[in-house]
């Protein structure tokens, strides 16, 4: 790994609780976080807002979800990138070479949403987005594997934040530089000049090299080498104690979180907000909103260790969702919007921590890529699945207040699973590798 970060010296003068986001590994993590945020909102709320305003019907539009899935489904390739070199992987690392490969095709899957228009082929454009969402999951396969390889035990908390603060930027970003560009010269040259975020994480890979602490996950050659790779990080995972409760909580955790927010764009139409007042209230409000709440969850980190400080993240999540019931009754009020949206993403930002944290130390360091996006995937893939196939439907049957509101009940059984675990010791006992071992090898277990 190069050092080609600043000295230590200038980290000395500023404040204790700063100076571990300083280090060369969280800072490398913002850059990878802010790749890999913007994929999402290219396929997300940027979508959802250029759908509606070309006035395709909600349940159509809520079907384009459905791309997402390609992001629960990942791990059915993240061996891949865990076993199979690449033909530059001997000079620049296995890593680094899937990076830079991953973003390329990131770049040519955006610009190739870019020109397909919806009122024209709407199917044409459901490819292009299904094709985003396969060439994003790539890229975020090959970044949290090298983020995870990149951080030790105890940088996994500030590297987590820094990780967060570059996705939400790079999300932000995105969004309203699609928005503003859009009103002005049209969709295509909105996403064309999106496309350039691409960059700051293939450079980053590149100037800061091969993470020290990448394993290869097995050394026999062929068919059992590919038998390794695929069943390994499974059947590693399969073993650990209480594996099937964790994967429970995965599962379920975050449904309802999930539900409004690949849905509240659609409230906002209904509501008639325009592209501005998104960018401004929405986008704008929010993003400074999450960074306030990443600083938050940080200090919980630091504070309250990783178990408390997930535990009141989970319960923070319930709240947001009824401030978007609270707005759908309200109607059109900008400051309202930029409440509702404020303390979401203050919530956000704080589970953005504790969450990926926590994920990334359940992961054993040989399985880093397929184990992570395994993870990853299974946080959405309810929340993501019902909204593309009847999240419409349900807003049309109940109406929007009464659809917050039972998005805010989905998420306590999160709550209830990961108490339980807690209490029990599970918790404990089910962080890997990534969670204890240094690049040396030595053992030293994150904070709990």
């Amino acid at each position: 790994m190069i050092d080609t970060f600043p000295s230590p010296g200038w980290r000395a003068r500023l404040p204790a609780s700063v100076r571990p986001y300083s280090e060369q590994a969280p800072l490398a993590a913002f850059f990878l976080g802010v790749s890999s945020g913007f994929p999402y909102a290219m396929i997300g709320a940027t979508l959802t807002t250029r759908l509606a305003q070309d006035g395709i019907d909600k349940k159509s539009v809520t079907a384009f979800s459905l791309a997402f899935l390609v992001y629960n489904f990942k791990w059915l390739w993240a061996w891949v990138v865990d076993g199979v070199p690449l033909p530059l992987s001997a000079k620049l690392g296995r890593r680094v070479t899937w990076l830079v490969l991953a973003g390329l095709l990131v770049i040519a899957a955006v610009l190739n949403l870019a020109f397909v228009d919806p009122k024209a082929s709407l199917a044409a454009t459901a490819w292009a987005a299904v094709l985003l969402g396969v060439a994003g999951a790539t890229f975020d396969i090959v970044i949290d594997a090298y983020r995870i390889e990149l951080l030790t035990p105890e940088q996994l908390g500030p590297g987590s934040g820094m990780s967060q603060y570059g996705w939400r930027i790079g999300a932000t970003v995105a969004g309203s530089l699609a928005l503003l560009v859009a009103a002005g010269y049209g969709w295509q040259a909105g996403y064309a000049v999106c496309a350039l975020l691409a960059l700051p994480a293939m450079l980053t890979g590149l100037i800061v090299g091969e993470p020290e602490r990448h394993r290869d996950p097995s050394r026999r050659k062929g068919a059992a080498e590919l038998w390794a790779s695929i069943a390994g990080p499974l059947a590693d995972f399969a073993r650990r104690e209480g594996a099937w409760l964790v994967l429970a909580f995965i599962l379920v955790h975050k449904v309802g979180d999930t539900l409004s927010q690949l849905t509240v764009r659609l409230l906002f139409a209904d509501q008639h907000y325009s592209n501005v007042e998104i960018a401004i209230y929405d986008v704008g409000f929010g993003f400074w909103a999450f960074l306030i709440g990443i600083f938050i969850g940080g200090w919980l980190y630091a504070k309250l260790g990783l178990k408390r400080s997930v535990m009141w993240s989970l319960w923070g999540m319930t709240l947001p969702n009824l401030g978007f019931a609270a707005l759908a009754v309200y109607g059109h009020t900008n400051w309202g919007l930029a409440a509702a949206m404020g303390f979401e993403n203050i919530t956000s930002g704080i589970a953005g921590v504790t969450l990926v944290a926590y994920f990334s130390a359940l992961c054993d360091l040989r399985f880093t890529a397929a184990q992570y996006s395994l993870i990853s995937a299974a946080a959405s893939i309810v929340g993501r699945f019902v909204t593309g196939k009847s999240a419409g439907a349900m807003i049309e049957a109940l109406g929007y207040v009464n659809f917050y509101i039972l998005t805010a009940l989905l998420t306590l059984p999160g709550v209830a699973i990961f108490w339980w675990m807690a209490r029990s010791g599970l918790v404990d006992r089910s962080i890997g590798s990534a969670g204890v071992e240094e690049p040396d090898g030595t053992v030293t277990p994150a904070a709990l």
